[in-house]
């Protein structure tokens, strides 16, 4: 049948909705929340890279979210800081390659060149790739890939388009996964998700184990991709 030549999407992308709901349902500060969502980042990545997908693409922090609260940033710099340092390297070592896309010219100094640093690192031929949107915005992204096309001149292709895009060498989402409830992808991967399956959940995104995430995936195996086919 068409559209079923894998079972297993390539590529994931997850929007981690639900951090802060999840902390005030507990009576806790939305950095509770983070606390929590970068702990089960740490067991998605095993879940996914057990499984056998070979990128896993996560929405951390979108240019919109820079107009929250300073204090609710300083704490999320503070757990970007804590996994490029402690749990970062060691999926390095690991033969993972670590990747950020997004414009961290708006991050501390420091956590910022951590990032950098874990990045070159990485392999680019490793078998499991890990993806982190960081200050990322997906119009951003095409406004910028376009000024890219425009000083460089002659006709524009999707192809070469695709080239100035922070994605280029990352073939696009399969799949994209929003937890906690909304239905929209939030300025994510506009341009990659052309031909994505979408797949909402009302977990917040602490609660989203490897069941849910599981479950997710057997869901995409069902659906028959045809790609604008008959």
């Amino acid at each position: 049948m068409a559209g079923k030549e894998s079972l297993l999407p390539r590529n994931v992308g997850i929007i981690m909705d639900g951090n802060g709901r999840w902390a005030k349902r507990r009576l806790m500060p939305r950095s509770f929340g983070h606390d929590a969502g970068m702990k089960r980042i740490i067991k998605l990545v095993e879940c996914a890279r057990g499984i056998g997908i070979k990128y896993l693409t996560l929405y951390a922090l979108s240019t919109e979210n820079l107009s929250r609260p300073k204090e609710e940033l300083e704490g999320l710099y503070a757990l970007f800081l804590r996994y490029f340092e402690e749990y970062a390297p060691k999926l390095v070592n690991e033969d993972v390659a670590i990747r950020i896309i997004g414009d961290l010219s708006a991050l501390p100094q420091n956590v910022a060149d951590k990032m950098r640093e874990v990045c070159a690192r990485s392999k680019k031929d490793a078998p499991f790739h890990l993806i982190f949107a960081v200050n990322y915005g997906s119009r951003a992204e095409i406004v910028r890939a376009a000024n890219f096309a425009a000083e460089l001149g002659g006709k524009v292709t999707e192809e070469s388009f695709s080239r100035f895009l922070y994605t280029y060498g990352v073939p696009d989402p399969d799949l994209i996964i929003r937890t906690g409830g909304e239905l929209r992808l939030s300025n994510f991967l506009l341009w990659q998700s052309a031909y994505s399956e979408l797949y909402f959940t009302d977990t917040l995104f602490p609660d989203f184990d490897d069941k849910q995430f599981k479950k997710a995936l057997k869901e995409f195996s069902r659906r028959n991709r045809r790609f604008g086919k008959v």
